[in-house]
C-alpha cells in the first residue's frame, strides 16, 4: 500500500498549497485536437467528450472554450487512494464557507479546484480545518 490511510494523521499533517496560475476546464472530442499534451494538467475521458484542464492562457491560445476559472490547491501529504474520509472532510469544510470544489485524487496527493475568487477563502478554511481537527 502506498500513502497514508489514517484520517487523523492526514488531517494533522496535510498542508494546502495554492499553486500559481488560473486553470480552466474545457472539452474536446479527441486528444489529437490538443497541440501539446504536455501542457495539460490532466484529462479525463467521458462518454460525451474528453475534459482537459489546463492553464487559462494556454486554453485561450488554443481557442478552447471555458466558463469556469479556477485556482488549484494541492494537499501536500501523500494520501493513499484507499484513504477514507479525507475528501468528505475538506469538501464539508469548504461547503460551510459556500465554496464549491472539484476534486482530483491522484497517486500522491489530492488536488482541489475552486473558483478563482474563492481561493484565499478556501485556503483559510482548509488551514482552519487542520487546526480544528477533531477526528
Amino acid at each position: 500500500m502506498s500513502g497514508e490511510t489514517d484520517l487523523k494523521i492526514l488531517l494533522q499533517h496535510m498542508e494546502p498549497v495554492l499553486n500559481s496560475g488560473e486553470y480552466v476546464f474545457c472539452k474536446v472530442g479527441h486528444l489529437h485536437e490538443i497541440p501539446d499534451i504536455e501542457k495539460l494538467v490532466f484529462f479525463f475521458r467521458e462518454k460525451e467528450a474528453i475534459t482537459v484542464v489546463l492553464e487559462k492562457p494556454v486554453a485561450e491560445k488554443w481557442n478552447l472554450e471555458y466558463n469556469y476559472v479556477s485556482s488549484w490547491i494541492t494537499l501536500s501529504i501523500h494520501s493513499s487512494l484507499e484513504a477514507v474520509g479525507l475528501t468528505a472532510a475538506f469538501a464539508n469544510a469548504l461547503k460551510h464557507e459556500g465554496i464549491s470544489c472539484n476534486v482530483v485524487a491522484a497517486y500522491f496527493h489530492d488536488h482541489i479546484f475552486v473558483a478563482k475568487d474563492d481561493a484565499e477563502k478556501a485556503m483559510e478554511a482548509l488551514k482552519a480545518m487542520k487546526v480544528g481537527n477533531t477526528v
